[in-house]
């Protein structure tokens, strides 16, 4: 399957636009990473976007996301990634045994919290973000209380990348399409 081909996916089983940009900003995790560890980009960029496409249609954590692999499968998605994407719903205690399957779930969370951060901010964007503001919101339990801190650590810890790098890695990735997931804010990129 294409990236072309995901997206349509998506936008056939997804409407809410928040959804959406949370799959465009894990794909955005994903492809940095892929450049960064020398992986199939479009491999990787299918998986972070497709991860969540059946949310809407199974919306709890015993369908999600394993009612959505038959549709995958119908679509003639790889099996690799389909794996990757059951591994990263925690219900279903599936070793995540590839690195897909582990950047999958390390960057799912805390794409959320890196966003629930950046909106606010005065400047509602993530080019003036840094990793120590998502730092001190970390703390504050009832902030983002839907990123689950224990399993954003774990994650990082499984991912073998030390958390705070992690979210600044995630940050960067997530900076190149600020503007389409609604987090450019006030701001505009800078040249570095």
């Amino acid at each position: 399957m294409t990236r072309d081909e995901a997206l349509t996916l998506v936008k056939q089983y997804v409407k809410n636009e928040n959804l959406v940009a949370h799959m465009l900003a894990v794909e955005s995790a994903m492809v940095y990473y892929a450049g960064k560890f020398g992986e199939p980009i479009e491999k990787w960029a299918v998986t972070g976007l497709l991860h969540d496409f059946d949310w809407e249609i199974h919306p709890t954590a015993e369908q999600h996301p394993a009612q959505g692999a038959p549709i995958l499968r119908e679509h003639g998605v790889d099996e690799e990634i389909i794996y990757a994407i059951l591994s990263h719903g925690e219900n279903l205690r599936l070793p995540r045994n590839t690195t897909l399957a582990k950047t999958l779930y390390a960057c799912d969370e805390i794409t959320g919290l890196i966003t629930a951060v950046a909106l606010v901010r005065p400047s509602r964007s993530l080019y003036d973000l840094e990793a120590s503001s998502v730092k001190k919101k970390w703390k504050d339990k009832a902030f983002a209380a839907g990123a689950n801190r224990d399993e954003i650590a774990r994650a990082a810890e499984e991912f073998g990348v030390p958390l705070w790098e992690h979210c600044d890695n995630v940050i960067a990735a997530m900076r190149r399409i600020a503007p389409q997931i609604g987090l450019a804010g006030s701001l505009q990129p800078s040249d570095d």
